[in-house]
């Protein structure tokens, strides 16, 4: 029988609080070093040494301003604000690594599809081939008045405008320039051959993109494609486009996380995929010591210094309640 593989990564995000509200008052984190690379460059040569695949970078365009009517509590407990750019941290981190992955979460709300295909292109021959994107279409109403519309646009609505984004980055980057376009030849003084560099003359609903791309081929062409979506049309998105989804279901029910792999495989399949296609990451937070006892007794320890408001602020964003 063939073994599997497990794929490991690890879940962060570039700012103070992310998903263990509190625990950055604690005098043993370095959450609060979040500004700094030094910390960052530590984390990717930590998780290369341990063997993961890629370290996954979460990302809001907006506050969570549901809880008692405000963002009070959420900036009060630095619960994702401050937030940086993921984008940034990258480079970095890629040059003081061979072989980890770093995917990062964009919306498609937040950049034109040419800004951010020149963007994901040039961290894509950066990392010599390493960048995965996080496809999402945002959930907090801030986002959308943040970036220009009436409030976010409606759920489906965020869907089609993701639909056609990909579409606008898949012409960019896989039919623009030809793979033997480039020729670097130096005695002719002749850089690309103008004959293989196309425009795409895309012309939508949401977005109008004439092209050339600007960036030659980088070694994926189209990077890495995460989804997370739970949504019936988010799992018809990720069918389509994902090759890695990451799922939130609860462990304690692990039929919960076998009905979302098996319903998003079934529709692949209907895609004209194989359903074996897409890898799925299950989100986990262990507590690990050198006893179960030490385990436990840090898992209360935790556990006491969380914020419930933090946590209550996030999840009501989150949730919309």
């Amino acid at each position: 029988m063939p073994q599997k593989r497990i794929h490991l990564n690890a879940f962060s995000m570039n700012c103070v609080s992310h998903i263990q509200h509190g625990l950055w008052t604690r005098p043993d984190t370095r959450q609060l070093e979040f500004n700094r690379l030094e910390p960052w460059i530590e984390l990717a040569q930590l998780l290369e040494k341990g063997g993961f695949d890629a370290l996954f970078l979460a990302d809001v365009i907006g506050t969570y301003d549901n809880y008692r009517g405000s963002a009070e509590t959420s900036i009060a407990e630095a619960m994702q604000i401050p937030v940086n750019d993921p984008m940034m941290l990258i480079p970095a981190m890629a040059h003081a690594t061979e072989h980890l992955g770093f995917a990062f979460t964009s919306s498609v709300l937040q950049a034109l599809p040419f800004t951010f295909a020149r963007q994901a292109s040039t961290l894509d021959h950066l990392t010599q081939g390493r960048l995965a994107w996080n496809v999402v279409t945002s959930y907090l109403p801030n986002a959308g008045t943040n970036l220009g519309y009436d409030g976010l646009p409606p759920h489906d609505e965020r869907y089609a405008r993701a639909e056609e984004y990909l579409d606008v980055t898949y012409k960019l980057w896989e039919g623009s320039w030809e793979d033997d376009a480039v020729l670097s030849d130096t005695a002719r003084g002749i850089y690309a051959d103008p004959a293989k560099i196309h425009p795409i003359n895309h012309s939508g609903k949401y977005y109008q993109v004439a092209g050339p791309h600007l960036c030659e081929p980088s070694p994926q062409r189209t990077p890495l494609l995460f989804q997370a979506g739970s949504s019936d049309r988010g799992r018809e998105f990720a069918a389509k486009h994902a090759e890695c989804v990451f799922i939130y279901a609860s462990l304690r029910n692990l039929r919960d996380t076998t009905s979302i792999i098996e319903d998003i495989r079934a529709r692949a399949v209907r895609q004209g995929r194989q359903g074996e296609d897409i890898l799925f990451f299950q989100g986990v937070t262990p507590v690990v010591g050198g006893t179960e006892a030490e385990a436990k007794a840090k898992e209360a320890e935790y556990i006491e210094q969380g914020s419930v408001e933090g946590g209550i602020a996030h999840m009501s964003g989150t949730i919309g309640v």
